[in-house]
């Protein structure tokens, strides 16, 4: 009796071990079966990436040939299907600018030579497009005399973009750690002198630097300025279309946007002239 007893204990731990056997190797197989999966999809993410990056790249080329050959509207979709991938850039604003001034589209282009000029604000040839197609518009506004010290700091600032103040303040702040370091450890009073005074200098031009670069920023991630759309446009006195109408601005005319209000915006010209106006009839730079 006890040998059949031991004998149905074997096989029931005999059992119990390949029942255990079997849900491991179910386990193993299943974290396999993820592990797989999970590199078939991140594999097929990056295929995506790649073709997109691929598809995009063969836009850009075919999107300048067309260009080249004077086939404007068709250049002008593949730049726009390229910025429907998300990319955007100075460059492919400038471009896209180009083709719509081509087409005489105007405020769109007026639209897209802004939005390159504040990726890009040191670019020469886009701000010279820009105010080319600027002085093609029909609103000739006078703009109100700026200080000259405002005028230089903003021609400062043009200089670079918000990435190249925050590089260039970045290596400043090295510059200012090292001569602080020389002017604390230095043996030579000269030496210390000299740490110290580049050390002030450096922390007075990485101010500078990270202010500008704020501001760039803001004015990239702010949209505070449009571009009248509509050839023709009435500004109001008040947010109703039976105001009075204070002026009339034209397709391409840049404007300074404030308060916003059920589909109206209120808006400041160069002069200083203000009044409300539909939030349609323009496009956000």
């Amino acid at each position: 009796m006890r040998r059949y007893t031991i004998l149905i204990i074997a096989l029931l731990l005999s059992y119990v071990s390949m029942a255990q056997q079997a849900e491991s190797a179910v386990a193993t197989q299943e974290q396999v079966s993820s592990e797989q999966n999970a590199t078939e999809q991140k594999t097929a993410e990056q295929k995506a990436e790649a073709l997109e990056e691929f598809s995009a790249e063969k836009s850009w080329d075919a999107a300048n040939k067309a260009y080249q050959e004077a086939d404007y509207k068709r250049a002008e979709t593949l730049y726009r299907a390229i910025l429907e991938q998300g990319l955007h850039s100075a460059k492919l604003y400038y471009n896209l600018a180009n083709t719509l001034f081509k087409q005489e589209k105007l405020g769109e282009a007026i639209l897209y030579y802004n939005k390159a000029l504040r990726l890009s604000p040191a670019d020469e040839d886009v701000r010279h497009n820009l105010e080319y197609a600027e002085n093609s518009t029909k609103d000739s506004i006078e703009q109100i005399p700026e200080f000259f010290l405002f005028a230089w700091i903003r021609a400062v600032r043009n200089l670079m973009s918000c990435d190249g103040w925050t590089i260039f303040s970045l290596v400043i702040l090295v510059i200012g750690l090292a001569a602080a370091l020389f002017y604390l450890l230095a043996q030579r009073i000269s030496t210390r002198k000299a740490g110290f005074y580049v050390m002030v200098l450096a922390a007075l031009l990485f101010l500078v630097a990270t202010l500008f670069a704020n501001y760039e920023r803001k004015a990239i991630v702010n949209h505070n300025e449009a571009i009248v759309m509509s050839s023709a446009v009435s500004v109001k006195s008040s947010p109703d279309r039976a105001a009075t109408e204070l002026f009339v601005l034209h397709e391409g005319t840049k404007l300074s946007i404030g308060e916003r209000m059920d589909g109206w915006v209120e808006v400041r010209i160069a002069d200083g002239r203000k009044g409300w106006i539909e939030s349609s009839r323009i496009a956000e730079i």
